[in-house]
């Protein structure tokens, strides 16, 4: 059975990619995941604040102080130097690609630091663009067109290729989606997720919290990993829902070139890899697949119809059958 695919031009053994996460602060994590199965390794985010501060204190990454010759442990906050040495040491680690990740928001001098990843040994870079729409007065096509201005200023800093993952909390992500591909977008991940606030009526207290995704979550990104397949020259990463082999397949056979997960690894451990891929492959053989082509976007086009339906105002006889399935199944009996 052959898994490989490409990623962004990059060949990978399979499609299963760890995305940023507690797993991917170390080398030694790094290397826990590439010996677990894995195709890749998204290495946790470095923050747009934690390098203004070191740009303020210390002048830019050519000042960034030498690191220790280990990575600080997972639960240590990691300054810039150190987020390099990850990289190298990573890359020294693992036959694997690794991927550096920059965590912001704004189109500042925090972009500069893609060229020092690039020269530390990363083989791409994912632009997590987390930029919450929080105050009610601020424009939608100002959100996006930052988007488009930050991966623009990356792409003039480096030669790898740069993906962009984005969040489906936009007017038309779809939109964004085709933007970012024209300015050259080596890859979209769809999608990634915001904070949310978690409210205690009990002890009255506000705190901000995240939730491991489930496979219910997927449902909305693997529509628009059908919608765009085809439409954009990006390679497309499917990156929320993912628990089983079930919703990795799933996830091909709408179009997704690699499929991330950190949930999943974070509930079962790294190990929960070799199911995946078991799972799949178990998968392939029963429905007569042996490649990964013959599997990708598969059903995409049935995907895309009823997205024209849902979607592109074409008509509305999907949404209404939808919605009369959803009656039949739940609604009472009157």
């Amino acid at each position: 059975m052959d898994l490989t695919t490409s990623y962004m031009g990059l060949e990978l053994r399979n499609p299963i990619v760890a995305s940023a996460g507690p797993f991917a602060r170390t080398a030694r994590g790094v290397r826990r995941l590439a010996d677990a199965g894995v195709g890749a390794v998204v290495l946790s985010s470095l923050f747009e604040e934690q390098i203004e501060e070191q740009f303020e204190h210390e002048g830019g990454p050519g000042a960034a102080r030498a690191a220790d010759d280990r990575p600080p442990p997972g639960g240590q906050r990691r300054d810039p130097a150190e987020y390099l040495e990850l990289i190298r040491y990573s890359r020294a680690a693992v036959d694997v690609p690794v991927i550096a990740s920059l965590n912001g928001c704004t189109t500042g001098g925090w972009t500069d630091y893609a060229a020092a990843m690039e020269q530390a040994g990363a083989s791409a870079i994912e632009l997590n663009l987390y930029f919450p729409q929080a105050h009610p007065l601020t424009p939608g096509p100002e959100v996006e067109q930052r988007h488009v201005e930050v991966l623009t200023t990356v792409k003039a800093a480096v030669s790898i290729p740069v993906a962009v993952k984005i969040t489906p909390y936009l007017s038309s992500p779809g939109d964004l989606a085709l933007r970012l591909d024209r300015v050259g977008a080596d890859g979209l991940v769809l999608f990634n997720r915001f904070m949310q606030a978690g409210i205690d009526p009990e002890t009255l207290d506000v705190d901000a919290v995240f939730e491991l995704s489930r496979p219910a979550d997927a449902a909305f990104a693997r529509t628009w990993i059908a919608l765009l397949r085809g439409r954009v020259n990006a390679s497309l990463a499917a990156s929320t829902g993912v628990d089983g082999a079930a919703d990795v397949a799933a996830y091909l056979l709408a179009g997704a070139d690699v499929v991330m997960t950190t949930s999943a690894l974070l509930r079962y451990g790294p190990e929960h890899v070799d199911k995946l891929l078991y799972g799949l492959t178990g998968w392939m053989r029963r429905k007569g697949f042996n490649t990964l082509d013959e599997v990708r976007g598969l059903l995409a086009g049935a995907v895309l119809k009823q997205g024209t339906d849902l979607y592109d105002g074409g008509g509305r006889a999907g949404y209404l059958d939808a919605l009369q399935r959803a009656t039949t199944k739940y609604g009472p009996d009157t």
